[in-house]
């Protein structure tokens, strides 16, 4: 009896280990892609078996938090309490899954409504913790296969996501066909003709966008990008001459991407380190590290490049006693060739929480100092987030032409909404012709014997770029500290090779070195659904989700109070 039982729990575990396996290797580095169509049938079949709830609850969190703790450990270079906070609380949405997986078994909703609908909806509410991280989804492993992946502009990344789901719930569904011998059902006809029928109509809608795309494709301005590779532990450094020697060896860079004819230069996120608000300097102790950079900056611009570069922001705010306090950003600058520093400039929106900014400073203060004192600061580093969707100019004397881009910082690019605010303007038409994303990657390497040494953070931020690329149709130009820096087209292919440059030519590869490449945007006029509707498919499904949760926790309740009632409007008849 013994033995059967630990056969049992072996069972359990065994498959709830092999979905845990299979969602590690489909996403990069690892190339198996393939086996995303059938990542969660070990686990679908668990939680639909007649195994104790309890049991699977248990055994599908300590599981899954041990998955989330292994493929985002490089959380834990930057905040141990984040990181082991977000993968407790992200841990909580497989047994979310088991218990609704449940719920639609009892209700007899089919599969392949349910698992679609139960997986991107928690895949969405993964975010909910920080704000929105979005990460490790379905539809990431399926980056590189573009036919697929162009539906995105209708159902945003979600959309790839359903259909994957789909067909893990298709594969399920002839398991247990196969064990009650009903596999050649017309039932399971049916269900095998909707699943090709969307997989068809997915592949001929993609390739019908790839084919317009030659009427809508316009070749847009040559741009560089700079690359860094420094780790944070040596970006921070507060030492000038360091910070002068980083700065000079991007300076030089920057020159040779203006001179193979870029006419926007891109350097990464915060690479600047100085408040390049010329409106605070009269309140620094120190300014002159400012105006050097600024300076410098300036010439380099008025050789005849727009150079834009991220940069802490400031702005001073004064209080009705007279006192002098200041509000910091993460922000974005651009230098004109005229020399002047543009009179716009992007400040950071999303911030990322105990990154950037610990939660809870004005909701629960107890809270928020408890979290602190966690940080790997001893100073208060929280910024103040943005609220404009920025719009650069850059004119283009090359094509005779102003263009717009707009500026995604860091996470900001795993975000859709952030994507979506820059595409269109009040009138429903394309905002921007392009967008950037600055990064600093450096947050997530180590640095051994004078080599960084990467993680598999930055490939899998590189690939949230190709979803945000697809769902607006704007190419996305990348500017990373220690790697990925690429360029992306709208079809969300990112771009083999460049015009010139000196970064290895497999954008995959560029990962722990610093340089350069000089490349030409492609601008879209296509309008997407996605861009004028946004994640409805992705918000149905959370819908659904917190629905059947609902029902689950009230629904007992509910029936005692009915049953109740019941009992109590029955005739008594003892007398």
């Amino acid at each position: 009896m013994k033995k059967a039982k630990l056969n049992g729990i072996f069972y359990l575990l065994a498959n709830i280990i092999a979905t845990a396996l299979l969602l590690t290797i489909i996403q990069p580095p690892f190339k198996s892609s393939f086996l995303a169509w059938i990542a969660y049938v070990p686990f679908i079949l668990i939680a639909l078996s007649e195994r104790k709830t309890s049991h699977l609850l248990l055994a599908s969190y300590v599981v899954s938090l041990v998955y989330w703790l292994v493929n985002i450990y490089w959380i834990g270079y930057v905040t141990t309490s984040g990181w082991i906070a977000f993968c407790a609380y992200t841990a909580l949405l497989w047994p979310v899954l088991v218990m609704a997986f449940r719920a639609c078994q009892k209700k007899k909703v089919p599969l392949l409504i349910a698992v679609p609908v139960l997986i991107i909806g928690v895949e969405h509410l993964q975010g909910l913790f920080l704000g929105g991280f979005y990460w490790r989804h379905l539809s990431h492993s399926q980056y590189a296969n573009i036919i697929l992946i162009q539906i995105s502009d209708i159902f945003g990344a979600a959309g790839v996501s359903f259909l994957v789901a789909m067909v893990n719930a298709l594969v399920v569904e002839f398991i247990l066909a196969l064990r009650r011998k009903k596999l050649f059902s017309i039932g399971c006809f049916v269900k095998l003709l909707v699943v090709v029928c969307a997989i068809a109509g997915t592949l001929f809608y993609g390739g019908q966008r790839i084919d317009e795309s030659t009427d809508a494709f316009e070749q847009g301005p040559i741009v560089a990008v700079v690359q860094s590779n420094l780790p944070q532990s040596v970006k921070d450094s507060v030492v000038f001459e360091v910070n002068r020697e980083i700065f000079e060896r991007l300076l030089e860079l920057s020159k040779t991407g203006a001179e193979a004819g870029a006419e926007l230069v891109v350097w990464p996120e915060t690479i600047i380190s100085s408040i390049m608000d010329k409106a605070v300097w009269p309140y620094l102790v120190d300014v002159e590290k400012a105006l050097f950079f600024h300076r410098a900056l300036g010439e380099h611009a008025a050789e005849g490049a727009y150079v834009l570069v991220g940069a802490s922001g400031g702005r001073i705010i004064y209080g009705q006693d007279e006192s002098i306090d200041m509000e910091r950003y993460n922000s974005v600058f651009m230098y004109e060739p005229t020399g002047d520093q543009a009179r716009v400039k992007y400040d950071k929106i999303h911030l990322v929480p105990f990154g950037e900014v610990v939660p809870f400073k004005q909701s629960a203060p107890w809270l928020y100092n408890f979290l602190m004192s966690f940080s790997p600061y001893d100073f208060d580093y929280n910024l103040t987030p943005g609220t404009e969707f920025t719009v650069f100019n850059v004119k283009s004397t090359a094509a005779n032409k102003e263009y717009r881009f707009g500026v995604m910082i860091c996470y900001e690019s795993t975000i859709p909404q952030i994507a979506r605010g820059f595409a269109l303007d009040e009138n429903r038409a394309k905002k921007v012709d392009w967008l950037v994303n600055m990064s600093n990657d450096g947050w997530f390497v180590k640095f051994d014997n004078g080599r960084v040494r990467p993680s598999t953070e930055l490939q899998q931020h590189a690939i949230a770029s190709v979803f945000r690329a697809v769902e607006n149709r704007l190419s996305v130009l990348r500017s990373v500290n220690t790697g990925i820096s690429c360029l992306i087209d709208p079809l969300g292919r990112i771009q083999v090779g460049f015009r010139s440059g000196d970064l290895p030519r497999d954008p995959m590869a560029r990962t722990g070195v610093q340089g350069y490449f000089c490349d030409r945007v492609v601008i879209d006029s296509r309008v997407t659904i996605f861009s004028r509707f946004g994640q409805w498919l992705d918000t149905g499904c959370v819908a659904a989700v917190l629905c059947i949760l609902i029902l689950l926790v009230f629904g007992p309740v509910i029936r005692n109070i009915r049953k109740k009632v019941a009992d109590d409007e029955k005739p008594n008849t003892s007398s």
